[in-house]
């Protein structure tokens, strides 16, 4: 791969960043509940609020860079430690889409539920440029390719284990934190868990071939050179 290219992949990601954190912003606008791998963060930022939900989504992230590294040892690429300021890149955007959108207020439930389609529509969207870009996995899916590898499980298979695995974990530390009451998981974590695959399904299908001809700086005519 050819420098040119790997720069405007990088870029590439790092849009993918902004519209998923911005995606994760919304759908938290929207209360709720925000993405079963955003769920811990978010019932911490309930329950801590002196820091912000993007702050909470940092520590969070690098919490699983650090479980890669326990897992995989010496198997570890270090080139993978780009996901630690990728992840405050991530945090500070979703504190940035927090603050776009404070201006808005949804005090209805359909406008809440509103909220969380479109916020899963964004998150797909950015999802999508992320994998279309195919440089480095953010801390959540590394972690869940680890764990695959580790025990030669289909990564698939880990994904759903490892989501349900974060509202459990997210349920019972808001258990704990709120009397024994359910706050930040709700219905939207369901709909984001079950939809978001399907929007990265239909925006990756659509956007490939056209963004892959801009990164690659070759036209639909022309293939690439090897």
């Amino acid at each position: 791969m050819q420098k040119k290219e790997l720069i405007k992949r990088y870029v590439l990601f790092i849009i993918s960043l902004f519209f998923a954190a911005l995606g994760v912003a919304i759908t938290k606008k929207g209360e709720l509940g925000v993405s079963p791998i955003s769920s811990v963060a978010n019932v911490l930022s309930l329950r801590f609020p002196a820091l912000s939900l993007g702050n909470w989504l940092i520590i969070w992230n690098c919490i699983l860079i650090v479980g890669q590294i326990v897992i995989l040892r010496r198997k570890f690429q270090w080139i993978q430690l780009l996901q630690v300021p990728l992840s405050f890149l991530f945090g500070w955007f979703t504190d940035f889409g927090m603050w776009l959108i404070s201006w808005f207020t949804a005090d209805t439930y359909p406008m809440r539920m509103l909220m969380v389609v479109i916020g899963t529509i964004v998150l797909g969207f950015g999802v999508s440029l992320a994998v279309i870009a195919n440089v480095i996995m953010n801390s959540g899916e590394a972690f869940v390719k680890a764990v695959s590898d580790t025990i030669h499980v289909e990564f698939g298979n880990v994904k759903i284990g490892f989501d349900i695995s974060c509202v459990i974990l997210a349920l019972v530390l808001s258990l704990l934190f709120f009397d024994f009451t359910i706050q930040g998981t709700r219905e939207g974590t369901i709909l984001a868990a079950c939809c978001t695959g399907l929007v990265v399904k239909f925006f990756s299908h659509r956007l490939k071939t056209p963004l892959d001809s801009i990164l690659t700086g070759c036209s639909n005519e022309e293939e690439p050179i090897s």
